[in-house]
């Protein structure tokens, strides 16, 4: 189990190293997507039957929010029967930025009506005597490239290339016709030997993942059942939309193992220091106090972003979230102290809905506020570092829904938002 630090996703001593991680990269052109980009208004499962407004709604001024990211999600390796989407949705009001609630995520999920699984609590399909064929890796499933092997591996040809024999969307799932090696198979740890209350041994059976083992022996509060219904207003009620961007492109992220030292590298950073033409000093004192308030991990997050600088989401369902700051809340939430057994973090809270454990799946990274601000006026607009997506591990439906219908939970969403204390 690798901690939940800014340098825990695969980085080796070589030349170049291909991690787990896939970064999505928007387009102003689709190329054939139809469901993952940023902006526009979100495209529900059943788009007959959306999701109360209610989990829409800023909780900070309980206006209608706009949506940030919407994310084809299915994964067939591990939930073979569901037709998943992870939506991300911002509040436009400048009066609620920063504050707790004006960013939420929601996940819809939509069983087949043929599966054995119960959807109605949230319960796994029941194990067959049919042992099941090997794991399709998650990225050939999702996004139509393959893991790497391990540190130093050539680089494999750009799925999205034009020679390709069979252009395929990289965010679209396909059956599996090979087995590799599933590059989550190392997130799983021993379970745990502490006592649970009653209500949650049906997850006795299941690995016991990163963040479950992190919140067993933290009781935290947790997203309550799905609100009540509440109807949509039209269209022309609803605040105006981020201009579509299409997010048509993926990649394993491949890292130098002697990044570029810019701090700037991050798109939208807000930490500016003054000339020292003022009356507030001398130019080498302000860039003294600036490195000063900048830690390894804001550092960490720097140079690795800077190797891909136009990375908009970084996806590894199960993996760790590269970190922008460990001294805020998420920070404090998920950093460990740097060793695989030593946690120092509460982890994320876990699932409202079925009790299960939570674990990373998607984070928004800070190019992706260039693409959505595109046609804004002014430079005064979103200032977060990240936005940190924990999903529920067992992929659960709301009780109230039944077999082939969509269902929709909100869940977590850690915002590590700019440093300001250097703007004056």
């Amino acid at each position: 189990m690798a901690p939940y630090d800014s340098d825990s996703s695969g980085a080796e001593d070589d030349d170049f190293t291909e991690t787990n991680v896939l970064l999505g990269y928007a387009s102003a052109d689709s190329n054939g997507e139809e469901v993952s980009r940023l902006g526009g208004r979100p495209d529900w499962l059943d788009p007959s039957k959306p999701p109360s407004a209610a989990l829409a709604r800023c909780k900070v001024c309980k206006d209608l929010m706009v949506l940030l990211v919407q994310l084809n999600a299915e994964l067939p390796d591990r939930f073979p029967d569901h037709e998943r989407r992870i939506y991300v949705l911002t509040c436009r009001r400048k009066s609620c930025r920063r504050k707790e609630g004006s960013i939420r995520a929601i996940r819809g999920v939509r069983v087949s009506a043929e599966t054995t699984e119960s959807a109605g609590n949230g319960s796994q399909p029941k194990e067959t005597a049919t042992p099941k064929p090997a794991s399709q890796g998650l990225g050939e499933a999702l996004f139509g490239v393959k893991p790497a092997t391990g540190p130093g591996s050539a680089p494999r040809a750009n799925p999205f290339a034009t020679s390709s024999a069979s252009a395929t969307n990289p965010f679209a799932p396909k059956p599996s016709s090979a087995s590799p090696a599933n590059p989550f198979s190392t997130q799983s740890i021993a379970p745990t030997t502490d006592a649970k209350p009653d209500a949650e041994k049906a997850t006795d059976a299941l690995p016991k993942t990163f963040a479950e083992t992190l919140n067993l022996n933290n009781p935290q509060t947790t997203y309550g059942p799905p609100p009540p219904p509440e109807p949509w207003p039209e269209e022309a009620a609803q605040p105006a939309p981020y201009p579509i961007r299409w997010l048509a492109d993926a990649e394993y992220e491949t890292l130098d193992p002697t990044p570029l030292t810019a701090v700037s590298t991050t798109a939208n950073t807000a930490m500016d220091v003054d000339s020292g033409e003022g009356a507030g000093g001398g130019g080498k004192e302000d860039k003294e106090v600036f490195e000063s308030s900048m830690d390894a991990t804001f550092q960490k997050f720097a140079d690795r972003v800077g190797q891909n600088p136009e990375q908009c989401i970084r996806y590894e369902f199960g993996g760790q979230p590269l970190l922008y700051a460990k001294g805020d809340v998420v920070g404090k939430l998920l950093h460990t102290s740097g060793t695989e057994k030593v946690v120092s973090g509460k982890g994320m809270p876990r699932c409202g809905n079925c009790g299960a454990g939570r674990v990373f799946e998607v984070q928004l990274m800070p190019h992706a506020i260039q693409e959505l601000e595109v046609e804004e006026d002014g430079l005064d607009g979103m200032d977060w570092g990240t936005i940190i997506v924990g999903v529920c591990e067992r992929d659960c439906q709301p009780r109230n829904v039944n077999r082939g219908e969509a269902g929709y939970l909100e869940e977590w969403a850690g915002v590590q938002w700019e440093e300001l204390t250097m703007k004056r």
